[in-house]
């Protein structure tokens, strides 16, 4: 069971959840030694998503790391970033709040937006030990294969960010509008998978702080990517991508990782933007051991 923690970085708070098994060991007669060398991992999730995305990925982790997921500004039970959610300001949260918990040099994972946020971080100062990144956003969404499905989305987001907020957070929540997206990402054709992620999606991705926050974060996941600081990311880098991902295509990527000092790439058969959902299990298999996970 996740330990549910609040902090307050620049006059925001940022709520995250701590998965310690070692916790359950020192309860059981494990040293205060012990307890302080096992590995610790920092989780980032993606836009509209909270730390529930990672929670598959937590939980197998927490096996032999110490994990610390939190709600990205903006999102699940975490406030607006008080300077705006820029990519520079996520970028300085990361910092401060890997600082504020104690925790400025562990490995840091980011799916999805949260690649770039890692990223920026890391360019900004953050000095992780090593980086994991799943279906990490290596190219402009402006400029790619995306872009006029990016432009109709931010569109649309200016647009409902204008209704009164109740009304906005409405249209945002409407179950046909998650559904479609849901649809889209999902790979599985196993029912009960595909009926999950639906539901998780249903459950989660409508649980923001503002209409006015989301569309700044929106214009920001679409205006950046991870290639931006490639020359940063001087630390071991894992990156895991899914070979059917919609959302950025698998040849990006693989550009992304060649251009890395010290990195290497992994691919997943059949599933899409999903990792984390559709085989995490697989993406455990190569996180463990990369990160130095005690069991």
């Amino acid at each position: 069971m996740a330990e549910r923690k609040q902090t307050v970085i620049d006059g925001t708070t940022t709520t995250y959840w701590v998965y310690d098994e070692t916790a359950a060991a020192q309860a059981g007669g494990a040293s205060d030694a012990e307890h302080r060398v096992v590995p610790t991992i920092v989780l980032v999730h993606g836009f509209r998503g909270t730390h529930e995305g990672l929670d598959l990925i937590a939980k197998g982790l927490c096996r032999g790391l110490r994990v610390i997921s939190p709600d990205l500004p903006g999102f699940g039970q975490s406030e607006n970033l008080a300077a705006g959610n820029t990519i520079d300001a996520y970028a300085t949260w990361l910092r401060r709040f890997t600082a504020v918990i104690g925790l400025p040099e562990v490995p840091v994972l980011g799916h999805s937006f949260g690649s770039i946020v890692v990223c920026a971080a890391v360019a900004a100062g953050l000095r992780p030990s090593r980086v994991v990144l799943i279906n990490p956003i290596s190219q402009p969404a402006l400029r790619g294969p995306q872009r006029f499905g990016s432009l109709a989305a931010l569109g649309y987001y200016r647009l409902v960010a204008m209704l009164p907020e109740g009304a906005a957070r409405r249209v945002l929540s409407m179950r046909l509008v998650v559904r479609v997206m849901s649809e889209i990402m999902a790979k599985t054709r196993a029912p009960e998978l595909r009926a999950w992620i639906h539901a998780q999606h249903q459950a989660y991705f409508s649980v923001f702080d503002s209409p006015a926050g989301l569309l700044e974060a929106f214009h920001t996941s679409i205006t950046h990517d991870t290639g931006e600081y490639a020359r940063s990311l001087t630390m071991p880098v894992l990156v895991i991508a899914g070979d059917r991902d919609d959302i950025v295509p698998l040849s990006s990527q693989r550009s992304f990782v060649e251009a890395l000092p010290d990195a290497r790439l992994e691919v997943v058969e059949g599933v899409g933007h999903l990792v984390h959902y559709e085989a995490w299990r697989q993406a455990d298999s190569w996180i463990r051991p990369f990160t130095g996970a005690t069991a």
